[in-house]
Formats: C-alpha cells, structure tokens, sequence
C-alpha cells in the first residue's frame, strides 16, 4: 500500500508541468489557505514547525510524526463576511517510522443573489470549495519524507471543477539541537473536470525553511519563503493614484529588488511557556503589501494566537489580520484516540471463547 501510493504521487507530481502564474490567473486557490490555528498563528505558511499537531501535514506532509499519532483534530475558521472554513483531520501509525492521516477540509462562502441578463433577481446559488486528503510519512534516521494526495472540488451555482493534486516534502531534524529544515512542493495536480471547459493551472507553491528553538530561551523561531518558483511576485495596481512629484505629475509606483525579495518571507514565534500553554506570532510580508489600503495597512499580514491543553484536549486559538476591515479568527479543538483505540486493540487479540467446553 506504501509503495502503491509513493508511486502514484511521484509519477502524478512528475508528469504535471508547473505553472509559475500566481494571483487570480488559477484555479483551487482555497487550497491556500491555512490549515489549521497554529499555521495561521506562525504567518499562514510554515513547513519547518515540528510538533504534535496533526494539522501541520497540510504545510508539509513531512512533519506528520509520532507525536501526532492517534489524533483527532477539528477546525473552525471565521473569515470576513460569512466565509467559513471547517476541517476534520485524523492520524494513525502504522510500522515504526510510518504514519498514516486522512482528513476532509470544507469552505462555504455564503448563499448570493441571482440575477439575469438584465438584472432581474432569479433566487440564490451557494459556492464551496472541499477538498479529502491522505497523507503518509517515512521517517530514516535524521529524515522524513512525505506525501500528500488530494481530490478537490469547487462548486459556484449548478458549476462544477474538480482537480486531484499531491503535495510532497521532505525535513530534516538536528540529532542534538532543537533545528529543523524542511522543504515542500504543493498543489502540484491537474483539473480532471473544468467550469467551463478551459483548464486552468492549479495553484503550485515551492516552499522551504527553518526552525530554531533558542537554547536558553523558550522561544522557537521559523523562517519560510515561498514561491520559489518565480522571483517576481510583485503585483502593481495600474488603476491606482499616485503621488504628484514637485512639477504635479503623478509618480508611478515601481518594482524594487527589497520588495521583491521581502514578499517570499513569512517569520513567526512560538514563546512556549509550559508544555499546556503557548504564544505565537506571525508576520506575511506580501499578505501586508498587497491585503493594505492606499491610505492604510492596519493589522494587514500579522497574526496571533494561543494554546491551551487541558488533559486530553488541546484548544488553539488565532486572530490573523488580513485587511484594515477586520481579521478572521482560527479556531482547533484536538484529543487524543490512543487509549480507546489501544483498548480496542488489544480486546481484539483475545482468544475468542470455546463454546465446546
């Protein structure tokens, strides 16, 4: 079954050109979005953050480790206006060094008006976008490899697309230091069905980056850059209005290589205090140069959160801003199956009765 499903993610991410267009040039961009509280908490991208946490498979499918066997996850995410994520997610070993997750993540962006060619309105239509994935990681000594594969679909109206994707990574952990690298390659997939009959690229994103847990201090720091795959990813409204320069004409917002290579960086924090109580943080750069107003940026880009253990449930809690209008708030309940499961298992393996005697 392992060697099944490796294979059919390896051939699948090779025999898939990857497209470097990024913005509203593709389709399944949902798939972007962060998985879970404490990815959002650490800037909305991170492949590097080893831990417990079952949800951070969907950053890289790499950091899927025995410290999140048996667990299941639930996420509920409030974005701007009526916009709702919800996100189910369980892990389960299966031979040392091997471990098996699958999960369902849902988005519902509200009901809309209808309306025809001149305006009339004809009732409301529904858009969702969900996606089921099974992921599976490989851990050699220092290494652990990983692969995620996805069946997605997008539905505005009686519309429908559908698209399988896999994502792969890979990380590596220090022997002795609190340090880890890892390096993801996501959404690499194909749309098996299309709106409208024009296929669109999915939305591919090359990542890679660390973390660090200081020595003396209880602070564990990440570093993640993103869109490896194109250097430019400046985006320049043409509609905007400019400043007028000494002789009142308008001086025309340019591309600057800072910018540039400020936008693939996101930076976040983990201040853990005890192991039942945490604070994060984050900072997306091209989040806050592109999400901000022409007058103001806000919060735009930053986000922060908590964690709770409480026995056997964990509740982790983010606000992460995305415009001056407001922020949207992550929130992920998570226990721990292994004792009911292991109970399960092991009454199982008892000899069954002999009725004969």
């Amino acid at each position: 079954m392992r060697k099944i499903f490796y294979a059919f993610c390896t051939f699948f991410a090779l025999s898939h050109t990857v497209s470097a267009q990024i913005g509203g040039q593709r389709s399944f961009g949902f798939l972007n979005l962060p998985v879970g509280a404490k990815t959002a908490g650490l800037g909305g991208i991170n492949v590097s953050s080893r831990s417990h946490d079952v949800n951070m498979l969907y950053s890289n499918p790499a950091l899927l480790n025995p410290e999140s066997d048996y667990q299941l996850s639930f996420t509920h995410t409030g974005f701007l206006s009526d916009i709702k994520q919800n996100g189910l997610t369980f892990s389960l070993p299966n031979k040392k060094g091997a471990h098996w997750a699958a999960g369902i993540q849902y988005v519902n962006y509200g009901d809309f008006v209808q309306r025809d060619a001149t305006g009339q309105e004809q009732g409301t239509f529904s858009v969702a976008d969900y996606t089921v994935n099974l992921t599976h990681a490989q851990s050699i000594d220092h290494f652990t490899l990983g692969a995620t594969a996805k069946l997605g679909v997008s539905r505005i109206a009686e519309y429908k697309a559908v698209g399988a994707l896999v994502d792969v990574g890979g990380i590596f952990q220090h022997p002795e230091q609190d340090f880890t690298v890892g390096l993801a390659l996501k959404n690499i997939g194909y749309q098996l069905k299309t709106y409208n009959g024009n296929r669109e690229p999915m939305p591919f994103d090359a990542q890679v980056g660390m973390s660090y847990k200081l020595a003396h201090m209880p602070l564990k720091f990440s570093l993640t850059a993103h869109h490896l795959h194109k250097f430019d990813i400046v985006y320049l409204d043409t509609t905007a209005t400019g400043k007028l320069d000494e002789f009142n004409k308008e001086i025309k917002p340019k591309k600057t290589f800072g910018d540039k290579l400020a936008r693939h960086f996101v930076v976040g924090g983990e201040f853990i205090l005890s192991k039942n109580f945490n604070l994060r943080f984050g900072y997306n750069h091209l989040q806050r140069r592109e999400l901000r107003t022409e007058t103001k940026a806000g919060g735009a880009g930053m986000s922060f959160g908590a964690m709770i253990r409480i026995k056997k449930f964990e509740l982790d809690y983010t606000r992460a801003y995305y415009h001056v209008s407001g922020a949207s708030n992550y929130f992920t309940v998570s226990t721990t199956l292994e004792g009911l499961l292991k109970k399960k298992n092991k009454s199982s393996e008892r000899p069954a009765p002999d009725f004969n005697k």
